[in-house]
C-alpha cells in the first residue's frame, strides 16, 4: 500500500489526513452501507484510502418485481459486489425486508389512507439504516458506518453537504445525535461532479451509473398504479373550492397532493388545475385555477413528533427552515404548543402538505425536524375572513 500515493489522492478531494492519522485509521474498522450506487461506491473508497479497515454491506429493503419482471435488487447487488471486487474489501448482503414493511410501508400505507403525504426515505433512515442497521453494523465489531449521503457531521452534530443541490440533511433530521458521532459522511464535503470523477478515475463499474430517484419499493413504475396494489380504489369528485362545483371524478383521494398538477385529468376551459386542499372523510379533491392561487398559500404550520438531533431548543426559536426536499431555507419563527409546535414562516410558503416533514436550520447546522399535521390560515381563508388573524380562531 502506498501511502503517501493515497494522503495525495486524498488532498486532491479536500482531505487532509496525515501518516500518523493513517496509521491509527488502520485499526479501525467502518461498515459501508452500499447500495449499489457511485455514492455508496465511493464512500467505500475513500474509507479504504483513509486507512480504515473497510467493509461493504448491501441492504436489501424490498422483494418485489417492477413492471418488466426484474428485480432492481439483484442487480444493485451485482454492483456492490463489482465495486467491493475492484477495491479488495470483503462484502456481505443483509435482508431487512421484514423490518422495512413493519417499520416503513404500513406507516407509509396508512398516512396515505388518511389523505396525507409521508416520507418514507426519513422514517426509512430513522427506523432502518440508522438503527437497526447501525445496531447490526455495531455487533459485528465496526468503529463507524458509513454511507453516501451529502451531508457532514462533527461531534455528533449534523450539517449540510457541501452540494447544495444534493445536500440530503433533510432527510436525517431524525437520527440521533449519539449515533451520528458514529457515522461518517466521506462524500459529504464533496459536489456530485468530483464524485463521478473520483469513481472514474478508480475506474469502479458504477463511475456513471445513473442516481435513482423517488422512492425506493416504486422504482420507475406510476406511482398511482403502484399504490392501486395495496389501497382499495374509491372513486370521487374534483370540485372547485370556491363553490364545490363538480369538474371530473378520480380513483381515489390518496393517490393526490396538495400543489399537484400533473395528472388530475381535468381539460375544458380554464385551468391549469391545482389540487388545493383534500378531504379524506367525503374522498373529495379540491382543486384550483393557477400555480399561484392563494389557497396554495398559508405562512403557517403546525407540526408534531419532534426530533432535535442535540439538545432541545427554547421557544421561540428564530430558524430557517424547509418543508420539502431541496427548497431552498425559509425564515421563520418556532413557537412551543402543548403537543408540538406552530410554525410562522415570514413569507406565505405554497402547499404545505400534511405529513411530510419540516425540518430546522441554523445557517448549515440542522438542529432537527417534525411532521407536519396541520395547515394555518390560507390566504385565500383570509381574503375571505379579513377578521381572522390566527388559525386557532379556526380550531
Amino acid at each position: 500500500m502506498n501511502i503517501t500515493k493515497n494522503l495525495n489522492i486524498l488532498a486532491k478531494y479536500g482531505i487532509s489526513l496525515t501518516k500518523e492519522q493513517f496509521s491509527e485509521n488502520q485499526d479501525k474498522t467502518v461498515i459501508v452501507g452500499m447500495s449499489g450506487g457511485v455514492d455508496s461506491s465511493v464512500s467505500a473508497l475513500v474509507t479504504k484510502l483513509m486507512g480504515y479497515k473497510t467493509i461493504g454491506i448491501f441492504m436489501k429493503n424490498w422483494e418485489e418485481l417492477d413492471d418488466d419482471g426484474h428485480c432492481s435488487s439483484e442487480k444493485d447487488f451485482k454492483d456492490v459486489v463489482s465495486v467491493c471486487e475492484q477495491l479488495d474489501i470483503s462484502y456481505y448482503s443483509l435482508n431487512f425486508v421484514k423490518e422495512y414493511r413493519d417499520q416503513v410501508f404500513s406507516h407509509f400505507l396508512e398516512e396515505y389512507k388518511m389523505g396525507r403525504t409521508p416520507n418514507p426515505d426519513i422514517l426509512c433512515n430513522r427506523e432502518i439504516k440508522f438503527k437497526v442497521f447501525f445496531d447490526k453494523a455495531m455487533s459485528f465489531g465496526a468503529d463507524f458506518l458509513a454511507t453516501g449521503h451529502y451531508c457532514q457531521t462533527k461531534e455528533g452534530k449534523l450539517y449540510k453537504g457541501h452540494d447544495s443541490n444534493k445536500d440530503q440533511s433533510y432527510f436525517l433530521y431524525a437520527v440521533n445525535g449519539e449515533v451520528l458521532r458514529k457515522v461518517l459522511f466521506p462524500i459529504g464535503h464533496l459536489e456530485k461532479s468530483a464524485v463521478r470523477e473520483l469513481a472514474k478515475e478508480y475506474k469502479l463499474e458504477t463511475f456513471n451509473k445513473k442516481d435513482s430517484t423517488g422512492i425506493c419499493f416504486i422504482g420507475e413504475r406510476k406511482f398511482q398504479s403502484f399504490l392501486s396494489q395495496y389501497l382499495k380504489s374509491q372513486k370521487g369528485a374534483f370540485k372547485r373550492l370556491e363553490d364545490h362545483h363538480v369538474l371530473g371524478e378520480h380513483p381515489g383521494q390518496c393517490y393526490y397532493t396538495v400543489g399537484q398538477r400533473k395528472g388530475l385529468g381535468l381539460g375544458g376551459p380554464g385551468g391549469p388545475w391545482f389540487v388545493a386542499k383534500k378531504d379524506a372523510s367525503s374522498n373529495t379533491v379540491f382543486v384550483v385555477e393557477g400555480e399561484n392561487h392563494p389557497a396554495l398559500y398559508s405562512n403557517t404550520l403546525f407540526a408534531l413528533e419532534i426530533d432535535w438531533i442535540m439538545d432541545k431548543k427554547e421557544f421561540p426559536l428564530r430558524c430557517t427552515a424547509k418543508i420539502r426536499y431541496r427548497q431552498k431555507d425559509q425564515a421563520c419563527i418556532i413557537y412551543k404548543e402543548k403537543n408540538g409546535v406552530k410554525v410562522i414562516f415570514d413569507q406565505p410558503q405554497r402547499a404545505i402538505s400534511v405529513g411530510q416533514s419540516i425540518v430546522i436550520y441554523e445557517n448549515d447546522l440542522c438542529l432537527g425536524g417534525a411532521v407536519i399535521s396541520d395547515i394555518g390560515l390560507t390566504e385565500y381563508e383570509k381574503q375571505l375572513r379579513p377578521s381572522s388573524h390566527s388559525f386557532a380562531s379556526l380550531r
